[in-house]
């Protein structure tokens, strides 16, 4: 069933102090929200964003949270339900980006570690906590998980990267069809999978053939509108849908051809990444 707005929904944002995560607190302040929950580890822009969204008129409850930790993700989680309540729209947007080295260059091995807690790990473990009261409800709950295209095609200088999206990808798909297989229609998973977006996280990286660097209200108005309907997946802009089939129809070598040729291949070799 599409849900026309979150007015009266208890919202959960990951990366919430900046970027799309604030983007999305601010819709669901604007929609009514009956609380939104900010998470983030940046703590001074996560107290600067809930007073600015609290200003609006919403009922914020914010809290510093590493969710590259598991047990940081349960405390809080734990808290959340205590003093807000179970949560009906939960978004996973936090995320990193490190390198543009190739991958046998990688000098803090950690950046591996939480490259992939982050990305791949924290939305299972996060949407491990609140999921549970989504399925045993009965009203239209939501989980809406941020990837990228990068986890649809392979992409040099962002080997890690890519892989942890790969792995967010196949997980919140995966929850998706085992939602509908157990039947509980009223719980929706979407999935988006962005190329390079405007919000510092990707400085540097340089859009190639019909796609240039997203703008953030694109891709969150996108997002949020094909979450509400309980869409399943969202690929920002229409070259990754058509760069995904042909790498599912060419053979490896002319797909490497045609890739490298159009420029993702060389999307990342000038990236800097948010100072």
């Amino acid at each position: 069933m599409t849900l026309e707005t979150v007015a009266g929904k208890k919202v959960l944002v990951t990366g919430a102090a900046m970027g799309l995560g604030k983007l999305f607190a601010e819709r669901a302040v604007r929609e009514g929200a009956a609380a939104v929950v900010l998470w983030d580890i940046n703590e001074a822009a996560l107290k600067d964003t809930a007073a600015e969204l609290t200003a609006i008129g919403g009922t914020i409850h914010h809290y510093v949270v590493d969710v590259s930790a598991a047990e940081a993700i349960a405390e809080s989680a734990a808290a959340v339900r205590s003093e807000v309540g179970d949560i009906d729209i939960l978004v996973n947007n936090a995320g990193i980006v490190r390198g543009n080295t190739y991958f046998w260059e990688t000098s803090d091995r950690a950046d591996i570690d939480k490259t992939m807690a982050i990305n791949s790990l924290a939305p299972m473990y996060v949407t491990l906590e609140f999921l549970p009261a989504m399925v045993a409800g009965s009203g239209e709950a939501r989980v809406l998980t941020i990837a990228s295209s990068a986890g649809l095609v392979s992409n040099p200088r962002m080997s890690v990267y890519a892989a942890s999206k790969w792995a967010a990808l196949g997980w919140s798909d995966s929850v998706r069809i085992e939602l509908e297989q157990a039947g509980h229609d009223h719980v929706k998973v979407t999935t988006v999978c962005p190329t390079y977006i405007d919000t510092g996280m990707f400085d540097g990286a340089k859009g190639f053939l019909f796609t240039p660097i997203l703008k953030p209200d694109e891709v969150v108005e996108t997002s949020w509108n094909e979450m509400k309907s309980g869409g399943a997946l969202v690929i920002l802009p229409w070259t990754s849908r058509l760069n995904k089939a042909l790498s599912g129809l060419l053979p490896i070598k002319v797909r490497d051809l045609f890739l490298n040729a159009v420029g993702v291949y060389h999307s990342m070799d000038d990236f800097t990444g948010r100072k």
